[in-house]
């Protein structure tokens, strides 16, 4: 990944497995897509959240399982991996 001295903007990077990470400079928010314009979307939408504006998860498990997540299996991610995702690890 190439550095730059730019303060603002996205960056993108083409991942090993195909998809496409879009990173806010400014913050260092990061998602990602199968296409550029899918990971800019979800990045708007993560910069959204992290800005605030999301609505807060009242039950964090009742959501996991709404979406077919196991809560159990996340919570054992987290403790094996200090709860950091793979790319911030």
């Amino acid at each position: 990944m190439s550095q730059n001295n730019r303060s603002e903007g996205v960056e993108y990077i083409q991942e090993d497995d195909g998809r496409i990470t879009a990173r806010d400079i400014e913050t260092g928010v990061a998602s990602y897509g199968e296409t550029k314009a899918e990971a800019l979307a979800m990045l708007a939408e993560a910069l959204e959240l992290h800005a605030g504006d999301g609505d807060p998860i009242e039950d964090e498990d009742a959501f996991l399982e709404e979406l077919g997540i196991d809560p159990e299996e996340v919570k054992a991610a987290r403790k094996e991996n200090d709860g950091l995702p793979d790319f911030m690890q």
